[in-house]
């Protein structure tokens, strides 16, 4: 298997710039969801306005916006996103450029939540607001995300453990049952004991601090920093992407889509909005049950720890901006009957699966191409698990 394409959302929901190669690093693909936009809505009998996250599944009408990235040059380049507008049945098309890299300081921050995982962000201001505002027809403002992140919630993350795990047996004392408490104490109790004995033969008298009360004041501390380090690692962090640094499909799959469609119509790919486009596989949908994936002559390890449920954005008709009035409106529906097939969020089909990259792997380069290895696979489909999302 191959890569076939790559592609990366500077801004959420707009669509994709394609990319012959790209570094990875732990949260995606640089530049990767760092901006979206955000829709004012006013406030009630004189209530301050909100503001209200915008996904294509929602407001189709992003369909309608094209991107493309100019990269630095030098030190002193911040770079660009460059974003083309074109409205239905227009020969004309409007573009704005957008710093790729902007100077955060002085812009208004702004607190966003995304699928119940907060961050922050920067109003981009009244140049940008008010050129997407007159495009689509009400007032929106352009965020962007800087040095901020969100948190993965849930066990999609490999740093997350799982929530229930069996207890007996061998169990016990690993990180993932009691012994996620048990072992720092221990290790704890040993450390104090050592310290003791060694003052003792150095000094050749009683040690002037016991090994109980060495460990009385170590043990609460151990057990803490074991916590912390369990809990929280660098790789489960990501900008605007929905649930994952990146999402993967598979060509093998998306043909299996266009089959369902009328003669001569072939599925836009880009309308499942993946970052990694993998071709050869031998069945279609058999990427739901690969674990771990190398890529690239570095086998840089790609860990595949959730399957994406889909939603309306699949009917959406780029050229229109709107539902699909014909079978392109239909995607979702054919999908539901036979691609229900994750009991996490067994209402919606599932197409794509939700990756993480081996930190071990960060600065690696990935390129249109690149060889591409299935190393683990499971026996069963994982289960779809974000507090709030699943159904």
């Amino acid at each position: 298997m191959k890569v076939s394409q790559l592609y990366v959302y500077p801004i959420k929901s707009l669509r994709p710039t394609a990319l012959s190669e790209a570094i990875l690093t732990p949260r995606g693909f640089p530049y990767d969801r760092c901006f979206m936009l955000l829709k004012v809505e006013a406030g009630e009998n004189g209530s301050p306005s909100t503001l209200k996250n915008m996904h294509i599944p929602h407001f189709s009408e992003m369909s309608l916006f094209q991107t493309d990235i100019e990269f630095p040059k030098t030190d002193n380049d911040c770079g660009r996103v460059i974003v083309t507008h074109r409205s239905p049945g227009s020969r004309e098309s409007q573009k704005l450029e957008v710093p790729l890299q902007p100077d955060v300081a002085g812009l208004e921050p702004l607190q966003i939540v995304m699928h119940r995982s907060p961050t922050t962000g920067y109003d981009m201001g009244a140049q940008y607001n008010e050129w997407f505002s007159e495009r689509f027809g009400y007032a929106v403002k352009l965020a962007y995300l800087g040095s901020h992140s969100r948190e993965v919630l849930g066990t999609l993350a490999p740093g997350k453990r799982k929530k229930s795990l069996p207890l007996p047996g061998w169990t016990l004392m690993s990180t993932e049952g009691i012994g996620k408490w048990l072992n720092p104490m221990l290790a704890t109790a040993i450390a104090a004991k050592a310290i003791c004995m060694i003052q003792e033969a150095v000094q050749e008298k009683p040690p002037l601090i016991n090994a109980a009360f060495l460990f009385a004041v170590l043990a609460p501390v151990a057990v803490t920093v074991s916590y912390l380090l369990s809990t929280h690692s660098p790789e489960d962090r990501i900008t605007f992407a929905d649930c994952a640094p990146y999402l993967l499909i598979s060509e093998t799959s998306v043909s299996n889509v266009s089959a369902r469609l009328p003669e001569g119509e072939e599925m836009d790919r880009t309308k499942f909005r993946p970052n990694i486009v993998v071709s050869g596989a031998e069945n279609a949908f058999e990427e739901e049950f690969w674990s771990t994936l190398t890529v690239g002559p570095d086998l840089t390890r790609l860990f595949l720890r959730g399957n994406c449920v889909r939603c309306q954005s699949l009917n959406v008709d780029f050229t229109t901006g709107q539902i699909g009035t014909d079978e392109s409106g239909n995607v979702l529906k054919k999908l539901m009957k036979d691609r229900r097939v994750d009991r996490g969020a067994k209402y919606s089909p599932v197409f794509g699966r939700y990756s993480f990259l081996d930190p071990a792997g960060a600065g690696t380069r990935i390129c249109v191409g690149d060889e591409v290895g299935v190393s683990q696979k499971s026996a069963e489909r994982t289960v779809f698990d974000w507090p709030g999302l699943s159904n």
